[in-house]
């Protein structure tokens, strides 16, 4: 189908059905062009909260909209493709981490938001890339902490807050992608250029980084700092809605270590949802996102005390 038409329809089903559209950063243009907001989990995960629409397209991977329906139990929150997962999420299975934390008894679990709802209804406090510092400190100094699942940002927050982590051994595959020898090179050519990485990225890209942080942080970075070019190491969905907030500014992505495309770093996941399931998500009202009554409750707590936190 076309896809001003697919667009126009869009718009046109959003205002029937009192829908709203979530996005994440990492969504095709097309998508990021008809959302109602686009944003990094943290983002989506208060729009979802605060929304007067009944119902939520999520156009992101199945854990944020599955976070949409925790917040909101009396909504109707669909994706348009089911399948759209996440390596990390993926990664930890509930009967796994169970065992994993049986081994621990006497630590508070921390887990990151990319992770499913019965990993987040077996933990103490949820947290972003964008409040996980924050997260962290509002535990008592003294209290050992179960970190999952993703490694690498539980290495970086480890050397951040100088705190006792056990680390999930679990990371994402986009940010584990990108190729230093090849952002060197890039770099190299580029003198002038900074490089900002997200906490996902592995220890030796975060080390050559002038800026480490969330996606909402890296974007804010690059609209207030008065560098000309920037090496970009996130998902490269990140570069539609910086270019049209810095026209001026030279942005080039990160090098993935795979011969692709973009030659960037790109979430399989993410771009499995396009302009044509989002059609057919909204005018179906399928897929849904379903959760037990009893896994929702256990799984809200520890977001709304990130919430409260953020």
């Amino acid at each position: 189908m076309d896809k001003n038409f697919l667009a126009q329809e869009i718009i046109r089903l959003k205002k029937e059905k009192n829908a709203v559209i979530l996005a994440h950063y990492y969504q095709d243009d097309a998508i990021q062009y008809v959302a109602d907001f686009i944003g990094d989990s943290l983002e989506l995960a208060k729009k979802a909260q605060n929304t007067n629409a009944a119902i939520i397209v999520f156009a992101g991977v199945y854990f944020m909209a599955e976070t949409a329906k925790i917040l909101n139990p009396d909504k109707k929150v669909i994706v348009p493709d089911w399948e759209a997962g996440c390596s990390l999420a993926d990664g930890c299975s509930p009967e796994d981490f169970k065992a994993f934390k049986e081994k621990y008894p006497d630590h508070v679990v921390v887990t990151y938001i990319n992770c499913s709802a019965e990993i987040k209804a077996m933990s103490d406090l949820v947290c972003t890339s964008a409040n996980a510092k924050r997260v962290i400190g509002s535990i008592p100094a003294d209290q050992k902490i179960i970190f999952a699942p993703d490694q690498n940002l539980g290495n970086y927050l480890q050397k951040e807050t100088k705190r006792d982590f056990v680390l999930w051994k679990g990371s994402c595959v986009v940010h584990e992608a990108f190729s230093l020898d090849k952002l060197i090179e890039i770099y190299t050519k580029n003198p002038t250029a900074k490089i900002a990485a997200h906490p996902e990225s592995e220890s030796h890209i975060l080390k050559v980084a002038h800026y480490i942080g969330s996606t909402s942080g890296i974007i804010n970075f690059i609209k207030t700092d008065p560098a000309a070019v920037f090496i970009v190491a996130t998902e490269a969905g990140i570069l539609h809605e910086l270019s049209k907030a810095v026209p001026e500014k030279t942005l080039i992505p990160a090098p993935s270590t795979e011969d692709n495309s973009c030659a960037c770093s790109e979430c399989a996941f993410m771009k499995m949802n396009t302009l044509e399931k989002l059609y057919w998500c909204l005018k179906n009202e399928s897929p849904e996102i379903l959760i037990q009554e009893d896994l929702r409750t256990k799984a809200l707590k520890p977001i709304e005390k990130m919430l409260a936190l953020s």
